[in-house]
C-alpha cells in the first residue's frame, strides 16, 4: 500500500505513553465484573471491528449494561505521531477523512471527523474503558475511534491476516462506524434493541457490520481514484482480514461449530462480498444492507 507520501491526519491522540490511564474495568448488568482474560475468550467472535464491544459483552452476558463510568481520560499527545506504525494510522485515517469529506460535501453536507485514540492496554471511554483484548473499536458517545496498534500483532501471527492494507482496512471499517453515527443509523440501532430479542438484534447487527465493510470499500476506491494508493495484493490482504473475522470462521476455529443466530458480524463471504462491493462501486447508496435482500 502506497501511504508514506499521503496526507496525515491531525485528529490523532496518543496516549501510548500517557500514566493513569487505566481507568475503571466495565460491568456488566447484574454486577459481574468482566476482567481482560474473560474479555478475550468472550470476544473472539465479534473480536475484530466492532462498533462497542461493550454492547456484544452485554449481549453475551444475557443483558444490557449499566451506564459507563465517567472517568477522566489520560492526556495523551495531539497531533500525527513520528513513530512509524502511528505515521502509518495518521495516513490512512487522513485518506478516510478526505473521501468521507468529498462524500459528505457531494450530498450537500459537512463531515465531521472523528477522533483516533492509540493506546496500550487500557484506556478510559465514553463507552466504558477499552481494552486491548476488544480489538478496535468505535465509541459513538464520543465519536473516537481506539485501537491498540498490538492488536496488528494478533492480526497477523493469530488470524493469519497480514499486510498493511489489511491494517488499514481495520481503521476504514472502524470510521465506517463513525460514518454511521453522523447519520442516525447508530442511534436508530440503539432504540432498535429494546424493541427485538437477541436473536432479530443479532441480525440486524450483522447487516450494520456488513455495511461498515461496505463503507471501507468505499475508502479504499475513493483513494485510489486520488492518491493511487493500491498495490499488487493489497485487495486480497484486505479480503484475507475479511475472512479471517467472519463469524462461522471464528465460531468453527474457537468451538468446532457454527451456530448462525449468534452471528453479530457476518460470515466470511458476506464480509467479502460487502467490502467488495464498496470498493467496486464507490457508491454509499449501493451499501444499503438494511434493505438488501441478500447479504
Amino acid at each position: 500500500m502506497k501511504w508514506e507520501n499521503n496526507r496525515a491526519s491531525d485528529q490523532i491522540e496518543d496516549r501510548r505513553n500517557s500514566p493513569g490511564g487505566m481507568g475503571r474495568a466495565p460491568r456488566l448488568g447484574g454486577g459481574r465484573g468482566i476482567g481482560l482474560g474473560t474479555i478475550a475468550i468472550a470476544l473472539i467472535a465479534g473480536w475484530v471491528f466492532g462498533i462497542n464491544p461493550l454492547t456484544i459483552l452485554g449481549a453475551l452476558d444475557g443483558g444490557g449494561l449499566q451506564a459507563p463510568t465517567q472517568v477522566e481520560a489520560p492526556q495523551g499527545q495531539s497531533g500525527a505521531p513520528s513513530d512509524d506504525m502511528g505515521r502509518f494510522v495518521a495516513s490512512v485515517l487522513g485518506g478516510t477523512e478526505d473521501a468521507w469529506d468529498q462524500i459528505f460535501r457531494e450530498s450537500g453536507s459537512q463531515y465531521q471527523k472523528p477522533r483516533l485514540v492509540l493506546f496500550r492496554g487500557a484506556t478510559p471511554t465514553a463507552c466504558g474503558t477499552g481494552q486491548a483484548a476488544m480489538g478496535p473499536f468505535y465509541c459513538p458517545a464520543d465519536r473516537q475511534v481506539y485501537i491498540d496498534l498490538s492488536f496488528y500483532d494478533t492480526l497477523r501471527r493469530q488470524l493469519g491476516a497480514p499486510g498493511d492494507f489489511a491494517q488499514a482496512y481495520v481503521i476504514a471499517h472502524e470510521v465506517g462506524h463513525h460514518v454511521q453515527n453522523l447519520l442516525g443509523i447508530t442511534d436508530q440501532m440503539e432504540k432498535a434493541r429494546g424493541r427485538m430479542g437477541q436473536r432479530e438484534y443479532n441480525a440486524l447487527s450483522v447487516r450494520l457490520e456488513l455495511q461498515a465493510d461496505c463503507f471501507a470499500g468505499i475508502w479504499a476506491h475513493r483513494n485510489q481514484q486520488t492518491r493511487q494508493i493500491l498495490e499488487p495484493g493489497d485487495i486480497d490482504e484486505a479480503l484475507n482480514a475479511a475472512a479471517a473475522i467472519g463469524d462461522d470462521t471464528l465460531q468453527r476455529q474457537s468451538q468446532g461449530q457454527v451456530v448462525p443466530d449468534s452471528f453479530t458480524h457476518g460470515t466470511s463471504d458476506q464480509r467479502q462480498r460487502w467490502f467488495r462491493t464498496g470498493l467496486e462501486t464507490g457508491d454509499v447508496r449501493a451499501c444499503d444492507t438494511f434493505k438488501a435482500a441478500r447479504l
